[in-house]
């Protein structure tokens, strides 16, 4: 690995900052993967410290790119929110945020375009039929109705993202599980 060809984006989600530094091999293809968070010593950093260095070593093992924005794309837990980047203005997680962002600069364009259409998007109607682009107080009501309405909504039994409901029962937009359905 070639560490002059390296790429560093500053990045906030909900006002959390951080790093993503993308370490590529020669041919441009991406080897390492280091996500620093602004507050060091605190869990946050900690966790996305370990999360850099299982990517990159998933990756040297031949793990595809692929298989890990297909995992780790839109898993949803907090901090989460506004992010300030017009290809992902709403992060459902910092992890939802790195995976996304690596998909965007690393993918081809379909992969690109999976990663950027979020599992629990909006319909059209809702935000001016998608032609658009919402604005902050428009994304800021459609957040506080999400949040309020998975108010008690539990976690996935299989993948422990918060699951919305869905009439009498909760499913999981995830990983599409459903639980308290008769």
């Amino acid at each position: 690995m070639n560490a002059n060809q390296s790429i560093t984006h500053h990045f906030s989600v909900a006002g959390h900052e951080g790093y993503i530094t993308a370490g590529m091999y020669e041919d441009r293809t991406l080897g390492e993967v280091f996500v620093k968070m602004a507050k060091q010593g605190s869990v946050v950093a900690g966790l996305m410290d370990t999360i850099g260095t299982v990517v990159s070593v998933a990756l040297q093992y031949g793990v595809p790119l692929q298989v890990l924005v297909d995992k780790f794309s839109h898993v949803r837990f907090e901090p989460s929110g506004f992010t300030g980047n017009k290809d992902i203005p709403i992060a459902k997680s910092i992890v939802d945020y790195v995976f996304r962002w690596l998909a965007v600069k690393f993918l081809t364009q379909q992969g690109k375009q999976e990663a950027s259409s979020p599992a629990a998007s909006f319909n059209d109607n809702e935000i001016g039929k998608g032609s658009s682009v919402p604005t902050r107080q428009e994304m800021a009501t459609k957040e506080a109705l999400v949040f309020q309405t998975q108010a008690d909504a539990p976690p996935c039994p299989d993948c422990g993202s918060i699951m919305v409901r869905n009439g009498a029962c909760y499913k999981c937009l995830n990983c599409g599980a459903t639980s308290g359905c008769s």
